[in-house]
C-alpha cells in the first residue's frame, strides 16, 4: 500500500530553514539507495534546495540534480520544478501545493511551523486519504 508521511516542522534548526528538513529527508533516501524525486514549487527553491544540499552537512554527499538534462535518471535525488515533466520515482518529497498524482510508493510532505501555512497540507492530507493511501504523521 503506498504511504503519505507528513513531517511536522518544530525543531528551532527546521523553524528557521524549512528546506534543510527537505535535505535531511533527502539524505535518509540516499543513504537508503532509495531514488527519490523532490517536486519543487519553482526554479528558485530548486536552486536554493540545489545549493543546499552541496552544502548542509560536511560529512555527507548527496548525489542530486536539478532536471534537465539526459543524465536525470542517474540522479539518485532529481530536483523537479512544475514546468518538467519528469518520471514519477517511488519516493517523492512533494513542496509543491497540491497532492502528487501517479504512481509512487510513498510521498513526503513538510508541514511548515506557520499554521496559516498548513491550509493546503490539510487539504492534500484529505486528499491521499480519500485516495486509500496509509497516511502518517512524524514531529520534526
Amino acid at each position: 500500500m503506498a504511504r503519505a508521511d507528513f513531517y511536522l516542522i518544530g525543531k528551532p534548526r527546521f523553524r528557521a530553514a524549512p528546506l534543510r528538513l527537505v535535505c535531511e529527508l533527502a539524505r535518509r533516501a540516499h543513504d537508503a539507495g532509495q531514488p527519490t524525486l523532490v517536486l519543487a514549487r519553482d526554479r528558485a527553491q530548486a536552486e536554493e534546495l540545489d545549493d543546499l544540499l552541496w552544502a548542509f552537512d560536511d560529512d555527507a554527499y548527496v548525489a542530486h540534480q536539478i532536471a534537465g538534462d539526459e543524465e536525470d535518471e542517474l540522479a539518485p535525488v532529481l530536483i523537479a520544478t512544475p514546468d518538467m515533466d519528469v518520471p514519477m520515482r517511488p519516493l517523492v518529497l512533494n513542496l509543491r501545493d497540491e497532492a502528487v498524482e501517479g504512481a509512487f510508493e510513498r510521498v513526503l510532505e513538510v508541514v511548515p511551523a506557520d499554521e496559516s501555512a498548513r491550509g493546503p497540507l490539510r487539504e492534500r492530507w484529505k486528499a491521499y486519504k480519500a485516495r486509500g493511501l496509509d497516511v502518517n504523521k512524524f514531529d520534526m
